[in-house]
């Protein structure tokens, strides 16, 4: 049964579309999508992960949040992007890629907007906050739109590495606002609406910042990404309603592919939204073993350590999970996904085990704190490489596996699921040792490589892909 509806006519609907017919396949289209689809999506995972550059700070721009407290308004946005997929991954057939891209990247200003005026006085509510940190959501949520509809436009050979582009350079997002946030909130001269802010951290003089920076710069570029969806992108006319795209799932290999894509993205944007924070609890200053206090009292208690800015450091993970998502897609068309994601499985299993240890720093001194320290940004370096290869293989095999209009529905599928990872991690880091949730993902990694070899990459697997 064919998957395209002729029956939508219009400027808009491409006709008789069939990517897997080279006389008749128009690459340049395709590859306009693409590029456009990407861009949306980066400034779509910028707004997703605003939350998590500002929320390890805010306390340093004058709120009096806890721990805890700081660390569900971070997993808010995870929550919220796993519903908001669910949503997203029906659309596709339903809107087309033109309304879907346009409209969604508009929907972003919302969140990124709030958190631009409420960063500027530390007077907003914990509600108020959470529901900022709850819309930022709809920058992951639209993630199982756009990927889906963009297989539409790409034969089979050529997904691998069209999704991983899209995917990788839309996971990019990530540490642009991670990596440019500390330059931006020290530019007064961009800070067109609102007055500067003082941010005070341990044993250093108070800084004069303009934080609303790092949330306006990107508004005028997300007006951007949707004319350029509006006025360039067309629709595939795909025949699913509702219901015929809940057929995936008496399909058991969606449950599989389910499991495999928590763990690789599920793990890239749980430790993405909480790798800050994390790291501010272990060797910043929210561990009290290390600073005592809070504000402008505080005082160090571990003589001659450098307490590390978390904005430093913390754009690097998501920088090596997504630049490995890139590079690795083209070998994945080439060789195949699950060899990949086998590899991935054994990686994530050996670089969590190593960054264990340096968990539970040792504050004896200042030297075996700092060497703590570098243990535990290589072994999280480690784990985003790792996941960012399992990111781009599990979206390789999914076309494989799966008929076209199938495919898309999964994809849509697993990446609303996988997109809870930020929750996920939020809650498990909140009731729950670092150590502890750490060994789960052990686990986790271990089911997963089993299912990879039993399904996918074994000699004569029932789904080789």
């Amino acid at each position: 049964m064919s998957t395209v509806d002729d029956r939508r006519t219009g400027g808009e609907w491409l006709q008789s579309w069939d990517p897997e017919n080279e006389e008749t396949w128009d690459s340049g289209l395709a590859w306009r999508t693409l590029w456009i689809t990407t861009f949306c999506l980066t400034l779509a995972f910028v707004a997703w992960f605003l939350p998590s550059a500002i929320i390890p700070k805010l306390n340093a721009l004058g709120y009096t949040f806890s721990q805890g407290q700081l660390y569900w308004m971070a997993a808010m946005p995870g929550l919220a992007a796993g519903l908001f997929r669910l949503v997203w991954m029906v659309l596709p057939p339903m809107m087309g890629t033109r309304k879907m891209v346009s409209l969604s990247t508009l929907l972003l200003i919302a969140s990124t907007l709030g958190w631009g005026v409420r960063v500027q006085e530390p007077t907003a509510p914990y509600w108020e906050l959470m529901v900022l940190a709850f819309l930022a959501g709809i920058g992951g949520g639209v993630f199982s739109g756009f990927m889906p509809s963009t297989s539409y436009f790409f034969p089979k050979r050529k997904q691998g590495t069209a999704l991983g582009l899209q995917a990788g350079i839309g996971n990019f997002g990530v540490s642009f606002v991670q990596l440019l946030t500390p330059y931006l909130i020290g530019l007064g001269a961009l800070a067109v609406f609102g007055g500067s802010q003082s941010m005070t951290f341990p044993g250093q003089e108070p800084q004069e910042v303009w934080y609303q920076n790092a949330a306006f710069v990107w508004i005028p570029l997300m007006v951007v990404g949707a004319v350029l969806a509006w006025t360039m992108l067309k629709s595939v006319p795909v025949k699913a309603n509702i219901r015929q795209q809940f057929d995936i799932f008496g399909n058991q290999d969606t449950w599989w592919m389910t499991l495999l894509y928590i763990m690789t993205f599920g793990t890239f944007s749980g430790l993405s939204a909480q790798f800050g924070l994390l790291m501010a609890n272990l060797y910043g200053i929210g561990n009290p073993d290390i600073v005592q206090g809070a504000g402008a009292d505080a005082q160090m208690l571990v003589a001659g350590y450098d307490v590390p800015d978390v904005a430093a450091f913390v754009f690097l993970g998501p920088l090596v999970g997504a630049g490995a998502r890139v590079l690795f897609s083209p070998l994945t068309d080439r060789m195949g996904g699950a060899i990949w994601t086998l590899i991935s499985g054994l990686g994530l299993i050996g670089s969590i085990a190593i960054t264990i240890p340096a968990l539970t720093p040792d504050t004896s001194s200042a030297e075996a704190l700092s060497g703590d320290f570098r243990h535990f940004l290589l072994g999280m370096i480690a784990i985003f490489l790792f996941a960012g290869i399992g990111n781009a293989s599990t979206f390789k095999q999914m076309p494989m596996i799966f008929e076209r209009r199938q495919a898309g529905g999964v994809i849509g599928w697993t990446a609303a699921i996988a997109a809870f990872g930020p929750f996920l991690f939020g809650v498990g880091l909140t009731i729950m040792s670092p150590t502890a949730f750490y060994v789960i993902g052990i686990a986790w990694a271990v089911m997963c490589v089993a299912i990879t070899w039993w399904r996918y990459a074994r000699p004569g697997a029932p789904k080789p892909g």
